[in-house]
């Protein structure tokens, strides 16, 4: 796979102390100042993560996520390593992780734009989905009464091989995130009909979204580590 393909990061920071914790509730705002200054970048989002395994309405203070778009890998990874954001989120977190998603398929808006380019999908390999969401307040209550029920079964699921639960605005704005061994598994836990499945036809029957993007990536490559190691998605896949 070439580098000249648009190459998404979504960077996952874990803040251990009260003060980082501070700190990084203040850049929600301030590194909004930072972020469009930075060349190259085509879209970002800045997010937070709910309690537990993010699947809750609760917020947890202690991990944040930045989710930035990129033209090619190359500018992806320099990027991450060198802007001067991601380097003084890396000295507060107490630990970081980071992948670079190839987009597959993508379809929806998120704030009015289609940031995600399809390309060919991969035949082999991890690949990571992404659902994000405005949710009417007016059925908000009905949302989040079915997402227990969702994360459970993802968490049992063997094939999952990572999962999160972030968002823009508690409660509002939501997004999910998981990685499969491939495409296959991800669509097998799709088609299964248990609460995923009622959940999203409880979201076409009730008009429950205001927004709503689905999009899916290949794993390109990762760096950091995350509950006190490597993830290793692709190294564990390949092996």
């Amino acid at each position: 796979m070439g580098t000249e393909m648009q190459t998404v990061s979504l960077s996952f920071y874990r803040f251990a102390t009260p003060l980082s914790r501070l700190w990084a509730l203040t850049m929600m705002g301030a590194a909004r100042l930072s972020l469009p200054r930075i060349d190259g970048l085509q879209f970002w989002k800045l997010c937070g993560s709910g309690t537990g395994e993010g699947f809750t309405p609760i917020p947890n203070t202690s991990v944040y996520a930045i989710l930035t778009v990129w033209p090619d890998l190359d500018r992806a990874k320099q990027a991450v390593a060198q802007e001067s954001i991601f380097q003084r989120y890396s000295a507060k977190a107490s630990e970081h992780w980071t992948l670079f998603l190839t987009p597959y398929s993508a379809r929806g808006a998120w704030s009015g734009q289609s940031p995600f380019v399809e390309e060919t999908p991969a035949q082999t390999g991890p690949i990571a989905a992404l659902t994000r969401a405005t949710v009417r307040p007016v059925v908000a209550a009905q949302f989040w009464k079915h997402v227990p029920d969702i994360s459970g079964v993802i968490g049992r699921d063997q094939n999952v091989l990572f999962k999160i639960g972030i968002g823009e605005v508690p409660l509002f704005q939501q997004i999910t995130f998981s990685i499969w061994p491939d495409s296959g598994s991800m669509a097998a836990f799709a088609r299964n009909n248990g609460p995923h499945a009622q959940a999203i036809r409880a979201v076409r029957d009730g008009n429950w979204f205001r927004e709503e993007l689905y999009a899916r990536f290949r794993v390109a490559d990762e760096t950091g580590s995350w509950e006190g190691q490597s993830p290793r998605i692709l190294k564990d896949i390949a092996a």
